[in-house]
């Protein structure tokens, strides 16, 4: 038995340990202080998410060495943790404003199906250059992943948790039953403070007893 129907989960340092965005960016030191900023709730997502990828431009085989790292870097008891949710009849959602592109074989993996599956998708040229992203999606703008929750919920009954590391994630909280701040991989203190539960054991398997009734 389970107390919820829908779980979300966020990916960058929550199914793994990682921040793909800075991955990419091979230590630009301006992507990294844009990043921890807005996982911190300093500066709106919608102000550095397109500033990033100008100052990165993946290409293809960029974010396709992305989605390999991603996959090496699954956070200790991921797969496990979706396998027990998804036995219980959860129906388990990926909400994130990472690449689509890089996330897929990750979900795949965690055999989250693609239509549960919500991130942003970049475009590329014939040859494999970077052409941009999906500007209409909700994902890269601050409040977006709460606006996904709600479309979400509003076509599956029952109670729903989110569970998440970053600021973007706590914006989910009042759409949902239960958010669970994961501290695994990076403690956020304004995600620690205001989350329903914090967990920060490593093994993603602690949220399990939040979880499952």
């Amino acid at each position: 038995m389970t107390a919820f129907s829908l779980v979300f989960f966020d990916v960058d340092s929550t199914l793994v340990t990682i921040e793909g965005i800075d991955e990419l960016a091979a230590g630009n030191p301006m992507v990294a202080r844009l990043t921890e900023a807005a996982m911190n709730g300093e500066i709106p997502l919608e102000h550095v998410y397109g500033r990033r990828l100008d100052a990165i431009l993946p290409n293809r085989a960029d974010v396709e060495g992305l989605a390999k790292r991603y996959v090496a870097s699954m956070v200790y008891g991921a797969e496990e943790t979706i396998h027990a949710l998804q036995t219980a009849g959860v129906e388990v959602h990926v909400v994130t404003a990472g690449i689509a592109q890089a996330i897929a074989p990750l979900a795949e993996r965690l055999h989250v199906p693609a239509a549960r599956v919500h991130s942003v998708a970049l475009r590329f040229d014939e040859n494999g250059t970077y052409a941009g992203y999906d500007r209409e999606s909700p994902l890269t703008k601050a409040g977006g992943k709460e606006i996904v929750v709600r479309d979400i919920r509003a076509k599956t009954a029952g109670p729903a948790a989110f569970v998440g590391d970053g600021v973007s994630d706590l914006e989910t909280k009042p759409a949902v039953d239960l958010f669970i701040g994961f501290g695994g991989v990076a403690v956020r203190p304004r995600v620690r403070d205001e989350a329903d539960v914090f967990v920060t054991d490593r093994d993603l398997r602690s949220v399990l007893r939040h979880l499952l009734g």
